[in-house]
């Protein structure tokens, strides 16, 4: 009897959580079946091992982030309007794969050495570009100011929206696109009153 991809996504997020909260290398297989309500042994049935689970969760992921992305980047849209959309694609993402952004968050900078998770720099390096890229064009079109240090810029709009995977929660009191649109209010408006 083949196990049902249900069963199989139920274990894939039961071990997206456990990874977020502990750790890859804090996490045991026995920790992951322990909070799926199995046996470590059970766990085998449905993947060869924690690794295999790891690489499942977060390519996942970057493929439905890229998907997003991808969709957003041939839109043709202004440089403002293209950092809009891709910050809130980025809280819908946090919003479908919470424990997964937070898992990439804290190891792809150890997992990217490791051959089978060399997709993690490529994500990295595309994920740059694109934002990089944007930033500039928004600077020769002079939607946003020139004395911008562009990679500061990034890294400030980045760690931003990304480190809200630690505090989000779906479901709750705000959606992807309000928070979304309260981040894109201060980064591009600031929080000061203009007289």
């Amino acid at each position: 009897m083949t196990p049902s991809p249900e069963r199989r996504r139920e274990l894939l997020d039961t071990a997206a959580e456990v990874f977020a909260a502990q750790g890859y290398n804090a996490t045991t297989v026995r920790k992951i079946a322990d909070a799926a309500g199995m046996l470590a042994g059970s766990l085998y049935y449905h993947f060869d091992s924690k690794e295999s689970m790891l690489d499942e969760i977060l390519s996942a992921f970057l493929t439905e982030l890229w998907e997003g992305y991808d969709t957003v980047l041939a839109a043709g849209l202004g440089p403002r309007e293209t950092i809009e959309a891709l910050v809130t694609e980025s809280f819908r993402e946090i919003d479908r794969h919470r424990a997964a952004v937070a898992i990439y968050q804290k190891e792809s900078r150890t997992l990217s050495a490791q051959p089978r998770f060399h997709y993690l720099s490529d994500s990295q390096q595309k994920f740059e570009k694109a934002w990089l890229g944007t930033l500039e064009r928004g600077v020769a079109a002079r939607v946003f100011r020139a004395d911008l240090d562009i990679r500061l810029t990034y890294r400030f709009v980045r760690d931003t929206v990304w480190v809200a995977a630690s505090w989000y929660r779906p479901g709750g009191q705000h959606s992807p696109e309000e928070i979304a649109r309260q981040y894109l209010s201060m980064v591009l408006d600031g929080i000061a009153v203009r007289p």
